[in-house]
């Protein structure tokens, strides 16, 4: 869809949103393992015989410093189970806001993860899907670019990884 740029006055095309269809952790499961795991476009629970693992959909708007557009990503948190459990219960109440620590659980390509990087989810179901913001003081290029910022070259370069155009 074409428009006119409120910031630049230049005509633009969206992006589309860089969306991940389950979490990172879902997507190793063994066939057996698939049988203990239920998968919605917003939620994951996984359940092994020692944990319970639970995920939610959430949104990441990754700043484009040379370019008005923003770059969404639809990536996956780990949620603990009474952040989760009171996530799902205010799922449709469209008041509901909450601030819940989470782990990320969406690897993107275009980084190495030695580890999950912790993060903030904020919900506001008025407005949709909840946003996640890294933690700033975790080290890590992942959280830097999220910071700093990229170019508008390496946002559509992630796009065109994710739409097989390279």
């Amino acid at each position: 869809m074409k428009y006119i740029c409120q910031c630049c006055g230049e005509e633009k095309e969206d992006w589309p949103a860089i969306a991940y269809s389950y979490p990172y952790f879902y997507s190793c499961l063994s066939e057996e393992e698939l049988k203990n795991a239920e998968l919605s476009s917003d939620l994951c629970v996984v359940k092994d015989p020692e944990n319970t693992h639970r995920f939610i959909r959430t949104v990441l708007l990754q700043e484009v410093n040379d370019d008005c557009r923003d770059l969404d990503y639809g990536i996956w948190v780990s949620l603990s189970e009474k952040s989760f459990n009171e996530y799902v219960e205010n799922y449709d109440n469209k008041e509901f806001e909450a601030e819940y620590f989470g782990w990320l659980s969406t690897y993107l390509p275009d980084y190495e993860f030695e580890e999950s990087v912790p993060t903030t989810v904020v919900v506001n179901n008025s407005i949709g899907r909840p946003f996640v913001y890294p933690h700033q003081s975790y080290d890590h290029p992942f959280v830097q670019d999220f910071y700093n910022g990229i170019s508008k070259e390496e946002a559509e370069k992630r796009i065109n990884r994710i739409l097989n155009r390279e």
